[in-house]
């Protein structure tokens, strides 16, 4: 299995983005360049909810068309759980419709944030590898 493999500026820019956004859940999506996620796309969580998320449709758009005018490709999606483990939840379960992306969690439940990725496809979810790059 491949892994995700992230800038280790990008690992602490999301990380901010849950703390910033707690008690809230925060959101948003993560871009690659050449197989490594260089960009994070931070989006306003529509729900306002400390236990799910949703995006706003137009700043979902707006993103998209910034990743493809940058030479991005869209790699995941992530959200934050303020208070509950870096896990999908039911709801994260039912809500990941696209096979191809990775779904990254950001737990602040602990003193230390914990960030995991997975691949979720036809209700089975599988643990990725996340692979921090210095550059």
């Amino acid at each position: 299995m491949n892994a995700l493999k992230i800038q280790r500026a990008i690992r602490e820019q999301l990380i901010q983005h849950a703390r910033q956004d707690a008690p809230l859940e925060a959101c948003g999506y993560l871009a690659e360049k050449a197989g490594l996620v260089t960009a994070i796309f931070r989006l306003t969580n529509a729900d306002a909810s400390p236990e799910h998320f949703s995006f706003d449709p137009a700043e979902q758009f707006a993103a998209v068309r910034q990743m493809r005018a940058a030479g991005l490709r869209m790699r995941a999606v992530y959200h934050s759980h303020p208070a509950t483990p870096a896990r999908p939840s039911a709801e994260d379960l039912r809500l990941a419709n696209d096979p191809d992306l990775s779904y990254v969690i950001i737990s602040l439940a602990q003193s230390e944030p914990d960030v995991k990725s997975f691949i979720i496809r036809h209700g089975q979810i599988t643990v990725e590898p996340l692979e921090i790059e210095e550059n």
